[in-house]
């Protein structure tokens, strides 16, 4: 910012101008000069007007041409007036210094009036520049504060090392593991509560029924179906499907498919995938 203003001090410094000396009245020799030459005036206007009204057109003239010769008449009388060089009234000197210092004094009260709204303005402005400054200290604060800021956090990024963070990487992924792990043992467990594999028993009872089971010893799990859907997904992402074989039990297939957790090859119907949850 700029230096603080002086302006205060250098208008109270300036010394004051001299007052004007006002002459209100005239030598008795000057007024009458004044008035002979008023006199003469009004009776040269008094002459130009007796002419004027002798020189207007009959009152039976139209009233569109007395209305264009009189635009035409100020026009040139404009034209004059604007063309001609203005005299004094007087000569006079006491006339003329007279008149001039009440033009002065007019002069001087304008002038005043102008100072006194100019340091009004300048104490407006005066205010407003202290609050500004104001504000830009505020704001060099808070600068200098998220500098420092920045700089303590550049020192400690610089003193953590490579290792610190690959380390800190290692726990992070050794733990979304663990957690992974523990999901999944709970998953199988649950499935193989709820979802166990059929036995010989369930089997026998079916014959009973009089229902044809033929029990295949190969079979998979519900656990190791999901899980292999899943694998499936994750590794080959742009062909998800699982051939399905003798190893899946049907009825674990057709449950997946009917709870839209799984759902079939719209080409072949031996093939499977999981279900786009994402």
């Amino acid at each position: 910012m700029g230096q603080p203003l002086d302006t205060e001090s250098e208008v109270q410094d300036t010394p004051a101008p001299p007052a004007i000396p006002f002459y209100t009245e005239c030598s008795e020799a000057a007024q009458a000069e004044l008035f002979n030459e008023c006199e003469e005036q009004f009776a040269q206007l008094e002459m130009l007007q007796n002419e004027i009204i002798l020189a207007e057109p009959d009152s039976d003239e139209n009233p569109q041409e007395q209305s264009v010769n009189r635009l035409t008449a100020v026009a040139a009388e404009l034209k004059q007036w604007q063309t001609r060089r203005p005299e004094l009234l007087s000569t006079n000197p006491e006339v003329l210094l007279v008149v001039g210092a009440e033009e002065l004094q007019k002069l001087n009260s304008q002038l005043e009036l102008v100072l006194s709204c100019s340091q009004a303005k300048r104490d407006t402005l005066r205010e407003t520049l202290k609050s500004e400054q104001k504000w830009l200290e505020e704001k060099k604060e808070v600068l200098r504060a998220g500098t420092e800021h920045v700089v303590k956090q550049r020192l400690e990024n610089e003193r953590l090392s490579e290792h610190s963070v690959l380390q800190d990487t290692k726990k992070k992924i050794q733990k979304m593991k663990d957690y992974q792990n523990r999901l999944m043992e709970t998953l199988a467990d649950v499935l193989a509560e709820h979802f166990p594999l059929p036995t010989q028993e369930t089997n026998a009872d079916k014959k009973k029924k009089n229902i044809p089971q033929e029990l295949n010893e190969n079979l998979i799990s519900l656990n190791e179906f999901l899980e292999l859907l899943m694998n499936k997904t994750l590794e080959t992402p742009h062909d998800p499907y699982v051939s399905i074989d003798e190893t899946f039990w049907p009825p674990y297939t057709e449950m997946l498919l009917r709870h839209g957790i799984a759902q079939r090859h719209p080409e072949d119907c031996f093939k499977i995938r999981l279900e786009t949850f994402y």
